[in-house]
């Protein structure tokens, strides 16, 4: 068995839009099983998040919403070269990251900036 570790770069943008997207699968919308039906996959898609989770400094911000939001836009301008629409019609950037920041513990309340978990 080759246990050898594997780096993967990503941008900071894609790190933290891959966060909030694996934890509306895993933990929001409760559906990984329906998604991924191959259970030896979570193992990877956990070690992911959780890595995720521990290196990005935005889930614990204020303005998390605000922030996923350009950083979604930039990486749809990134790759189609103008400002493009959301996709999805449950992208609900508003409601997720508060019920994120609350799953993780780390939700902050808005009038004591800078003051973390």
């Amino acid at each position: 068995m080759d246990e050898e570790a594997i780096t993967i770069r990503l941008t900071h943008d894609q790190a933290f839009v891959l966060s909030d997207s694996l934890y509306q699968v895993m933990f929001q919308s409760d559906d990984l099983e329906g998604i991924v039906r191959d259970q030896a996959v979570w193992s990877p898609i956990y070690t992911l998040s959780g890595t995720l989770d521990t290196t990005l400094s935005e889930i614990f911000m204020p303005d998390y919403s605000e922030r996923l939001d350009a950083a979604k836009e930039r990486l749809r301008v990134g790759m189609y070269g103008e400002a493009a629409e959301a996709t999805g019609p449950d992208e609900n950037a508003a409601a997720a990251p508060q019920a994120h920041q609350i799953e993780r513990g780390t939700a902050v309340n808005h009038g004591e900036r800078g003051q973390g978990r």
